[in-house]
């Protein structure tokens, strides 16, 4: 075999090598950068500053806690997000039926649990909302794996945009490893 084409053999496997390489830094790309998980996002509508953001798994839960406005009763809200990032209303707990609570034919069942009485297997797709954040007294709570933020401390009176944004794979994994990761607000 020749010189001339010994050279072309490896200009070929040089070429296909640098190729076969390009497309795994692309497949890899696109694999990593794919949403795997999501922030929720509490923040002031139009402000690109969140007041409060929380780093949610695919199907994890949170939970919206708060004093009912007529009855002066705790009531629970709980919430998944799906692999899509929309966010479900899963499960609503309270003392006593009042104004505004209570069970919609077809929307979940309604349960006991002790004193209080659950609205269970909800499951209905709500996405974004928007949240009238209440007075001291109303104690709207942020409540996600043990820990909790009362957003009436932090912004009483404010309507604040609540919804999520995809991360990455990547970024995911990230989290992971770091178990030093906060949200940007402190517990309260």
């Amino acid at each position: 075999m020749g010189r001339g084409r010994r050279s072309n053999i490896f200009g070929v496997r040089a070429a296909l090598l640098l190729a076969a390489g390009g497309l795994l830094v692309a497949v890899a790309v696109a694999v990593l950068s794919r949403p795997v998980a999501w922030d929720l996002v509490i923040r002031p509508p139009g402000s690109e500053r969140p007041l409060l953001l929380v780093p949610l798994e695919s199907e994890e839960r949170f939970t919206l806690k708060y004093i009912h406005s007529v009855d002066q009763s705790p009531v629970w809200e709980e919430h998944s997000v799906d692999r899509t990032g929309t966010i479900f209303i899963e499960e609503e707990r309270f003392l006593t039926l009042g104004a505004g609570l209570g069970h919609w034919e077809g929307h979940g069942r309604l349960t006991r649990r002790g004193p209080l009485q659950v609205i269970e297997d909800i499951h209905a797709p709500i996405g974004g909302f928007l949240l009238r954040i209440g007075s001291p007294q109303v104690g709207h709570t942020l409540l996600w794996r043990e820990r909790r933020w009362n957003l009436s401390a932090m912004a009483a009176g404010q309507v604040v945009e609540v919804f999520t944004r995809p991360v990455s794979r990547l970024s995911s994994w990230g989290r992971r490893w770091s178990r030093h990761l906060a949200p940007i607000a402190k517990e309260r």
